[in-house]
């Protein structure tokens, strides 16, 4: 399905501030699809002499006529016709005779889109009559309310400039409640839903008649913090959203201010009760800060393993307790860089070229003793998931302190090299070294914890191999395949 851009760019000769506005509409034409029960249908001008159907808007209070997309759809004859003479007279055309959809009437008009005193496209409304029957107060007053902002439309006064974007988090809609008010702020129709958010947040009088700033003060009299912006919001003077806190219900409102050629008639203020959205909020945040304080402990935890490993190897007096005890700090300590970095971030993965990073240095700078230790990395790990992580970066250290403690060592320094290579979750990392070579019979013939911890880690946790070769030219080259989460 194209998307409006894609129309817009593709198929219509409209200037960018006349496809802007025209978006913007579309971002924010929710309320009038709502309060009209009707589908709405934006039809832009193509180069060839046609229109084409470029957004579609559902009512979220009553049936939709279209049940498939119609955006891309270019007009036919009768409709362009009818477009056009929109297009040229800049009033609304309304079909007296509903035109039948299946089983059921639709009634249609074709309202023009101003923008800067001209007309650039039209939209189509399409309320289904249903069964005929006298309409309810509610629905008297939504269909008026719809109007209003149609009449707006036509005048290139809606959406205001200065209005917040239909996606704005928690905005209301029409479903949610929504009060009209008149020019001096009185309440003429609250919607039952409107009511219901109002009474429980512990207002009992009738809003019907009454002025809704002043029901707000009494209401929030003796409240400690109170939105600035919520004077403006309760006399519908400007298109703003203000939150209230009040008896113990928070509700989000939306005012629309209604004008005829810029002078104001009134305003629609759309109501939302966010109460149970806000506590869920605060029970997020606490677990989140929970959960932070928990990461804070382990990585201190882990701190104070590494100095009482610190400790105890300084207390020794035996050289191999001293290096045991030196691997074992430096394993605890890859452990914790990993797990602070999984810390900092609500994501279940890390950057692990960060992380390596940090992991690197540690290992080469230990395990070198002063002799010279160059070390170059190539390639890009990529984000690696945090289950993988740690395993990841115990096995690269390893091999890492293995090359610098048995490759350089002897021969007085040297060079690592580290190339990793990732293509989607299969991973590729290759450790070599240009010191003193494997032993004829292989690393088996010499194999530690540390050669094992590797061998564990790569084929259980990574679900990978690991491989030594001679590395052509002189030295060692590790190969570690990895078949990430």
């Amino acid at each position: 399905m194209p998307s409006f851009a894609s129309i817009a760019e593709r198929m219509s000769d409209l200037g960018p501030g006349d496809v802007d506005w025209i978006r913007r509409l579309t971002a924010d034409w929710q309320v009038v699809a709502d309060l009209a029960f009707a589908d709405l249908v934006a039809w832009l001008p193509t180069t060839a002499g046609s229109f084409v159907a470029a957004a579609l808007c559902r009512p979220g209070t009553g049936a939709t006529i279209y049940h498939q997309d119609v955006v891309g759809m270019v007009a036919g004859a009768a409709q362009r016709a009818d477009f056009q003479e929109v297009m040229d007279g800049g009033v609304i055309k309304r079909h007296h005779d509903p035109r039948w959809h299946g089983s059921f009437g639709v009634r249609e008009e074709v309202i023009p889109v101003a923008h800067k005193g001209r007309v650039v496209a039209v939209v189509t409304r399409h309320g289904n009559i249903g069964v005929l029957r006298n309409p309810s107060r509610l629905e008297t007053n939504y269909v008026e309310m719809a109007d209003e902002l149609v009449g707006m439309i036509v005048r290139g006064e809606f959406p205001s400039p200065s209005a917040p974007s239909g996606s704005a988090r928690h905005m209301p809609r029409v479903g949610d409640g929504i009060i009209r008010l008149n020019t001096q702020g009185q309440v003429l129709f609250a919607s039952p839903n409107a009511l219901s958010a109002f009474r429980r947040a512990g207002v009992i009088a009738d809003l019907n008649g009454a002025l809704l700033v002043e029901v707000l003060t009494e209401g929030l009299r003796g409240a400690g913090h109170v939105d600035e912006t919520l004077p403006v919001v309760a006399m519908g003077r400007a298109p703003w959203i203000s939150e209230i806190e009040l008896g113990g219900a928070s509700i989000v409102l939306r005012s629309i201010p209604l004008t005829n050629r810029l002078n104001r008639t009134g305003a629609l203020v759309l109501s939302r009760d966010v109460t149970d959205l806000r506590r869920s909020e605060i029970e997020l945040m606490t677990k989140d800060a929970t959960i932070r304080e928990i990461h804070h402990r382990v990585k201190n935890n882990l701190q104070e393993v590494s100095a009482l490993l610190r400790m105890q190897a300084r207390r020794s007096a035996n050289p191999e307790v001293q290096a045991a005890l030196g691997e074992a700090i430096r394993r605890v300590s890859t452990i914790a860089t990993v797990h602070e970095t999984l810390s900092q971030t609500i994501a279940q993965s890390v950057d692990f070229d960060s992380v390596f990073g940090r992991t690197l240095r540690l290992a080469a700078d230990a395990a070198s003793t002063g002799i010279p230790v160059h070390t170059v990395q190539e390639g890009s790990f990529g984000d690696v998931p945090g289950d993988d992580a740690t395993a990841l970066a115990i096995v690269l250290t390893e091999l890492v302190t293995n090359a610098v403690e048995h490759g350089l060592a002897p021969v007085g320094g040297g060079t690592v090299w580290i190339k990793a290579k990732r293509d989607a979750k299969a991973l590729t990392v290759t450790i070599a070294d240009n010191g003193v070579g494997m032993s004829p019979d292989g690393p088996r013939s010499h194999e530690g914890l540390g050669t094992q911890i590797v061998r564990t880690f790569a084929t259980g946790e990574l679900r990978g191999s690991i491989d030594w070769q001679p590395r052509p030219g002189g030295g060692t080259k590790a190969t570690v395949t990895a078949n990430l989460r």
